[in-house]
Formats: C-alpha cells, sequence, structure tokens
C-alpha cells in the first residue's frame, strides 16, 4: 500500500527532535500546496513505518 498523506489530527503531546536540514527541505517540498503540516506529515509517516516494518510479528502475515 502507498503512502498517503492525510488530513488533521487531534490529541497529542509535544516532542522535540532534530531533524538534518536535507530532509526537512524535502519534506516541505513534498508537502507544498497539499494542506498538510509539517508535524502531520511526519506523525503519518511514523505510523507507516511502525505498520509496515520487518519485525517477527510482520514476517508470520
Amino acid at each position: 500500500m502507498a503512502f498517503q498523506l492525510k488530513q488533521n489530527r487531534k490529541e497529542s503531546e509535544n516532542k522535540t527532535i532534530r531533524f538534518p536540514l536535507p530532509l526537512i527541505q524535502e519534506i516541505e517540498a513534498v508537502i507544498a500546496n497539499q494542506d498538510v503540516t509539517f508535524s502531520s506529515f511526519v506523525l503519518q509517516a511514523c505510523e507507516y513505518a511502525l505498520k509496515n516494518m520487518d519485525t517477527d510479528e510482520n514476517k508470520s502475515e
């Protein structure tokens, strides 16, 4: 399944994270004109990664 951007998230907690500048620039280019915030993109990308990473649990499926 391809990664697709969703709009809007609700309940949250602040966390501080550092990104390499080239990665920030790449993300900002992807979300330009998409009505998606940087934070929303990062959350969705993390959720996608967690659901699709190779783990012992996923290998049995």
